[in-house]
């Protein structure tokens, strides 16, 4: 299956999970999973969140920015992978001038 996410329409979430500002979206999802393709502006974030019952995996494709993991802090940028698996708490915020775009993928279980 192919998903073509440049004709996708993009939906926009303002203070998405209690973040900064927008998060852009573009998404597929069915009864196994949730397939984004994400944007946060400069400032913008997605609100620090629990993965309970799924776990999501974001590879950043452009920009930088920082991960809010757990109890720490990792700092991503293009080419670069970040996991949350199932029973943890992670944030991702766009600090840098420049969007972040990333692929997401939340694993329903």
């Amino acid at each position: 299956m192919i998903i073509d996410f440049n004709n996708m329409k993009e939906s926009v979430l303002p203070n998405f999970k209690g973040g900064e500002k927008e998060y852009a979206v573009k998404m597929k999802e069915d009864e196994l999973n949730r397939i984004m393709r994400g944007r946060l502006i400069p400032g913008a974030s997605i609100g620090l969140h629990s993965h309970e019952t799924d776990s999501e995996i974001i590879f950043v494709s452009e920009g930088k920015g920082k991960v809010l993991y757990d109890d720490g802090e990792e700092r991503v940028e293009a080419g670069m992978c970040h996991y949350c698996p199932k029973g943890h708490t992670h944030s991702l915020m766009n600090d840098s001038d420049s969007d972040l775009v990333f692929f997401a993928v939340v694993a329903k279980q």
